[in-house]
């Protein structure tokens, strides 16, 4: 219907994190912003200060609650902690993630390898994809007519995207994701229902270049799909 309203809900992933040892961090407690991620965040809330963002909704993980500072200070705005849109949980949190150095170079967690289609290492895609869905139509409803920040992670916005672009989120290659640090997966609604998504990426350029490729960090290309 043409007279129903238009509204935007940015799911944007948090910034670079101080992470010198190289691991999972998953849900625990004590990872912060590193100073490019601080950088990142405020670049963010320097471009997207024009729009008209009437709703600041956080995962209450530190990093992501970092992120929304500058974006709180720009608008005015109290962030919304919000679990739906924590990370995933994982059973590698801790750990380095990989075959030589890693938990992948200890027989006993291959277990935890079984089954990709759940996966059997961490949280259903299912499930990921169900809460961010309804964090984000909270955030919504919290915004009509306008438009929204919701601040996640990675693989909780990936997720989201392949499952509203109805592609099968197991086969997906974590090396690329395009869900860069800091990046907005921008999801368009008319009244309630999803209509199209969009990527950009406003600190895209402050990524150094050995990392936009690198596994579990930043990784993707600028473009803008539409839903089915």
């Amino acid at each position: 219907m043409s007279g129903e309203e238009t509204t935007v809900v940015h799911l944007l992933r948090h910034g670079e994190v101080h992470n010198p040892g190289g691991v999972l961090y998953g849900r625990l407690p004590g990872y912060h912003l590193s100073e490019r991620g601080r950088a990142m965040a405020r670049r963010v809330a320097e471009v997207v200060a024009g729009r008209d963002v009437v709703h600041l909704r956080v995962s209450p993980l530190e990093r992501a609650r970092e992120t929304a500072q500058p974006l709180a200070e720009a608008f005015g705005l109290e962030p919304t902690i919000d679990d739906r849109v924590i990370e995933s949980a994982s059973k590698f949190e801790g750990q380095r993630f990989a075959i030589n150095d890693g938990a992948l170079g200890r027989p006993a967690a291959w277990r935890h390898l079984r089954n990709p289609v759940r996966p059997s290492w961490g949280e259903p895609y299912g499930q990921i994809a169900a809460r961010m869905l309804a964090g984000a139509a909270a955030a919504r409803d919290a915004a009509r007519g306008h438009e929204a920040v919701v601040v996640s992670h990675q693989l909780p916005i990936w997720t989201t995207r392949l499952h509203v672009e109805g592609k099968h989120v197991f086969l997906h290659d974590p090396r690329r994701r395009q869900c860069t640090l800091c990046s907005l997966t921008s999801l368009h609604y008319r009244g309630d229902r999803l209509v199209r998504l969009t990527y950009s990426e406003p600190a895209g350029d402050m990524i150094p270049l050995a990392d936009r490729s690198a596994p579990f960090s930043s990784g993707g290309r600028h473009e803008e799909p539409a839903v089915p």
